[in-house]
């Protein structure tokens, strides 16, 4: 039996990796922070399952990660693990450094460590990120592209790439970064933009006086459904010698599009946009007010297009995205709608 550790696991791709390796007939390890109020709420369908096993540790505590290690005696190892909400990372630029950058150099020496007083070998995946491109310097952005981080997160994810990169030159080790662009679910945070959109729109279309308030309409990223991704990390560490990949769909849709596809999906109609930039606002097909434009939700350095090229995934790993975009909010509508009725 194969076994691996997911650091992170009580997010959308750890909850979703968990599921994809317990399938597989691997052992589950998930390693979480201690806390004083339980966040499990995606992985707590997993918890009867013998084979998933719940571990408390953290990313900033190399020992914690030792410890885990010793036990589990894993194959694979998946740093998932981090402070993963852009704007939260200018608020507290220090804490998602240390979690989201310094977090993989102590899990690399962590693994480095045991590989070499173990003998076993482990094969490592770093979680890279889109945002690592920010200012995208060409479009599509592929392997090659230089990096141009515009946010705390996107350097601290530049940083845990290079370190990552660093470990398997200067150590032999088998470890990779994959640069996932935005993946969404209806397991998504509700800070994040995409969930917001669905997670309000939802309640609007089920009578709740509220309105969603967004910053820039006209951002466009590449958006793909967590569940096609989490396999592409699984595919990678599958490899005979390890390599970063660029996970991505392909096209990019603006905020605005995002917007109107699941306003329809909501039964709200076709939004019609008034005003102009900060003032612009948008009304369902009952001329109500739904979408207003708030300007904290801008960032202090604006990505304004990030767009994958993931033909080297295509090409070496055979993977290629399953979900369509208007499936991908669909999907995410459909459950939002969903749970604000049960909620009733």
């Amino acid at each position: 039996m194969k076994t691996a550790i997911i650091t992170g696991v009580t997010g959308q791709d750890g909850s979703y990796l968990a599921e994809l390796l317990l399938k597989k007939g691997y052992k589950v390890y998930g390693m979480i922070r201690r806390a004083s109020t339980s966040n499990t709420s995606r992985i707590d369908h997993l918890t009867d399952n013998p084979n998933f096993i719940i571990r408390k540790g953290d990313v900033t505590d190399r020992s914690s990660i030792e410890h885990i290690l010793l036990e589990a005696e894993p194959c694979e190892f998946y740093n998932l693990a981090a402070q993963s909400f852009v704007p939260e990372s200018w608020t507290n630029p220090v804490y998602t450094s240390e979690v989201t950058g310094i977090g993989v150099l102590k899990c690399l020496e962590a693994v480095r460590y045991y590989q070499e007083h173990t003998g076993r070998k482990i094969k490592f995946y770093q979680a890279g990120s889109s945002e690592q491109f920010g200012k995208a310097l060409e479009v599509p952005q592929n392997e090659n592209t230089p990096f141009y981080p515009r946010s705390p997160y996107g350097v601290a994810k530049v940083f845990g790439y290079h370190m990552t990169r660093n470990y398997r030159e200067s150590y032999n080790m088998y470890a990779l970064t994959g640069i996932l662009f935005n993946h969404e679910s209806p397991r998504r945070g509700l800070e994040f933009v995409t969930r917001k959109i669905t997670h309000t729109l939802a309640r609007i279309a089920n009578g709740e006086e509220t309105i969603l308030e967004l910053g820039n309409l006209e951002a466009r990223r590449d958006w793909g459904y967590a569940k096609d991704y989490v396999k592409a990390m699984w595919m990678m560490l599958q490899q005979e010698e390890p390599k970063d990949y660029v996970i991505a769909t392909g096209e990019t849709h603006s905020v605005r599009e995002f917007v109107e596809k699941a306003a329809e999906y909501a039964g709200l109609g076709k939004i019609k946009w008034k005003g102009k930039g900060t003032n612009e606002k948008g009304y369902d097909e009952n001329n109500k007010l739904i979408v207003k434009i708030n300007k904290k939700y801008y960032r202090p350095a604006e990505v304004d297009l990030l767009l994958g090229d993931p033909s080297r995934a295509k090409k070496e790993l055979g993977w290629k995205p399953k979900t369509s975009f208007d499936e991908l909010v669909k999907i995410m509508v459909k459950a939002d709608m969903e749970l604000i009725k049960l909620k009733k």
